[in-house]
């Protein structure tokens, strides 16, 4: 029942962009859903070029970039000379990237907060940057608090669970919840985030021994 299907960079091998080319052909071949492209060379060790870019986009499948790479050159002459859609995939870069023409955003925060954002592109679509750019500043410190400390999956739901949203904590491994000092780092950044809509912290209350455990089991004699 998916509506469409995005592809991470192929990663711990390091293909050539000849490799990647050819790995991202393969896959949109293979379906006739609309393929997101993700490129984020932070974790995969290698990114998708320019050049392939613009070969991707010939693909009749390939319709759109998840931009985690924040080249913003790159990201505007890609959009000067194909029909793809640009994603923001970096939180702290939504308005840069919007303001550049990027479609919109898949984000972490969002999960948390995700009236700012449709502010944020309602504005740039406006022609609001005063709007815009307000939302941005709200939202900083909350993204400082979801993206700088732990894994951003990791705070969120540690975050998302504190404001009773979510019934657990708890992550997969190999990711882990925050351990007790980062977990007070987290709510340091919280507490300096002001009129942010769907972010309001004053009944916070998170579980931080229930966040702690991850997916470890509970084994006699261990920390965990």
């Amino acid at each position: 029942g998916a509506d469409g299907i995005m592809i991470v960079t192929p990663y711990y091998n390091k293909p050539t962009q000849a490799g990647i080319l050819t790995h991202f052909r393969l896959v949109a071949d293979a379906t006739d859903l609309p393929v997101i492209l993700y490129d984020i060379p932070g974790r995969t060790g290698v990114p998708i070029k320019y050049e392939t870019i613009l070969r991707l986009a010939k693909h009749p499948n390939i319709l759109a970039i998840k931009d985690a790479k924040g080249d913003f050159s790159e990201v505007s002459r890609v959009l000067n000379q194909t029909d793809l859609l640009y994603f923001s995939g970096d939180d702290a870069n939504v308005l840069p990237h919007l303001s550049i023409g990027a479609s919109g955003l898949i984000g972490v925060t969002a999960n948390i907060a995700a009236a700012p954002y449709r502010t944020i592109v309602d504005a740039v679509n406006s022609g609001d940057l005063a709007s815009a750019t307000a939302a941005h500043k709200g939202l900083e410190p909350l993204v400082r608090a979801v993206m700088t400390h732990v894994p951003g999956t990791v705070a969120a739901k540690y975050i998302l669970h504190g404001l009773g949203r979510i019934g657990s904590p708890r992550v997969r491994l190999p990711l882990v919840g925050p351990e007790e000092w980062e977990a007070a780092v987290i709510e340091d950044e919280l507490a300096l985030v002001k009129n942010v809509a769907g972010a309001d912290f004053s009944n916070f209350r998170p579980d931080r021994n229930a966040a702690a455990g991850g997916a470890l089991p509970k084994v006699h004699g261990t920390t965990r």
